[in-house]
């Protein structure tokens, strides 16, 4: 789908805009604190949930409000190893931002060049290229996800090679889109009769003017990302159960929901949900707004 964005707006435009919707507005401030929760998780957390010699096994499973061996109340309950729930889904909340940015932020470099440069290359490379984006994109995101973390085993960098794998294919297709537009364009045609080089009218043209369908494609699959990183961590092949994301919490409390301990896996749940959930709210009030066709 191509985006268009509306000549002469400026940032403050588009954040006077922004605020006018009030779902947008309060999803962007849920957003920010649990950016702010997550980033100060260490100076926040009564525990941390990485020093494994801090736990103690006859405070696990125990009920909201417990007060542990440490001498803190434990404000959400404990998990099954005994660990602070409250500090582990502020370190897991953490996980998952820096999962999914990082994610994000790597699949858009690699897609946005590779999909602007096959567009602007054209010929055998572009029908080359996007031919295997098809192939890729015609895959469950979470099967590819699933195969490459299997294969790489457990740890933050192999997990950031399968989000990456699976996600940047999506970022090709759009920038290969927009680019394609760009490269019949007049001002294209007058750079390359300056001359200028074809990787400095890439990066310093097309690439620019593509930017606007790939932040909307970005706020999306930063949402995905973190998903896929929770589903992969739930399934056992993501993060390693020293590190407790919150696809690992949810997994570590889902033997224990028909016994009535359902804090270990229902709060970790509420927590992700809420993230994705402001996440796409706020994606959704940017494609609408660099999206003029969009607007109601």
């Amino acid at each position: 789908m191509s985006l268009s964005v509306e000549k002469g707006r400026t940032s403050s435009d588009f954040w006077a805009e922004f605020v006018r919707h009030p779902v947008a507005v309060i999803a962007a401030v849920i957003l920010l604190v649990v950016i702010v929760l997550a980033v100060f998780a260490p100076l926040i957390a009564p525990q941390d949930p990485y020093d494994l010699s801090s736990l103690v096994m006859r405070d696990a499973r125990r009920a909201p409000g417990y007060i542990g061996t440490g001498g803190y109340t434990h404000i959400l309950g404990t998990d099954s190893q005994g660990r602070d729930l409250f500090s582990a889904i502020l370190y897991g909340l953490r996980i998952s931002l820096e999962m999914g940015l990082l994610a994000g932020a790597i699949a858009f470099s690699i897609g946005a060049l590779v999909g602007c440069t096959a567009a602007y290359v054209g010929g055998r490379f572009e029908a080359l290229v996007m031919r295997l984006v098809d192939l890729q994109l015609s895959f469950p995101a979470i099967l590819l996800a699933f195969v490459v973390a299997a294969l790489l085993g457990q740890g933050k960098g192999q997990l950031i090679v399968a989000l990456v794998f699976s996600q940047y294919a999506y970022f090709v297709r759009t920038a290969h889109g927009a680019a394609a537009v760009e490269r019949n364009k007049d001002y294209v045609e007058a750079a390359l009769s300056v001359p200028m080089s074809g990787w400095f009218v890439v990066t310093r043209h097309i690439l620019p003017n593509a930017l606007p369908p790939l932040i909307v494609v970005a706020t999306v699959q930063v949402a995905s990302a973190i998903s896929l990183e929770a589903t992969l961590s739930f399934l056992g092949v993501g993060l390693p159960p020293t590190e407790p994301s919150l696809g690992m919490l949810i997994s570590g409390g889902f033997q224990y929901l028909l016994s009535g301990r359902y804090w270990i896996s229902i709060y970790p749940g509420v927590a992700l949900i809420v993230l994705i959930m402001a996440i796409n709210l706020v994606g959704d009030q940017v494609r609408s707004q660099l999206n003029p066709r969009l607007k109601r």
